[in-house]
């Protein structure tokens, strides 16, 4: 069995990866039963959809749905995953409000693993809803040459 990552090992994986840091995602809890994981995200000018709007751009919030669920899934097979699928509906927009994201694993496959991820304003309202697959097959990162 592969080794479950724990709050420091995501924050270390988080940290490594520019993207991945930049948008400065924290994560809050982590329930290996459950299998979900909940991560805050701050608001911050380079996410607004408008310079000095407050809202959200559907671009980062699209990347940490995708990030999130991939980590729910991730932290119980001890690595980041490749996405096969994903989509979002935005259900409000997201004004003048940091994030918090819940990720649940529906489904963790020998080949294909299945997260539902919510993400809620500061307000606790339902701000957009997504749905991942992912590859779970467990793989050695290759160098790009």
């Amino acid at each position: 069995m592969s080794k479950l990552l724990n709050q420091d090992d995501l924050a270390t994986i988080f940290a490594a990866s520019p993207f991945i840091h930049w948008l400065n995602l924290s994560v809050t809890a982590i329930d290996y039963d459950a299998q979900t994981l909940e991560v805050s995200v701050p608001m911050r000018p380079e996410f607004e959809r408008k310079a000095g709007s407050g809202q959200w751009h559907g671009g980062p919030l699209a990347s940490i749905i995708d990030t999130v669920g991939d980590f729910a899934l991730g932290m119980l097979l001890g690595q980041g995953l490749p996405t096969i699928n994903f989509r979002v509906d935005y259900l409000r927009p997201a004004i003048d409000t940091d994030l918090q994201v819940v990720a649940r694993v529906r489904r963790a496959g020998r080949s294909v693993g299945v997260a539902d991820v919510d993400v809620f304003n500061q307000s606790g309202q339902l701000v957009a809803i997504g749905r991942a697959s992912y590859a779970t097959q467990l793989t050695t990162p290759e160098k790009s040459s």
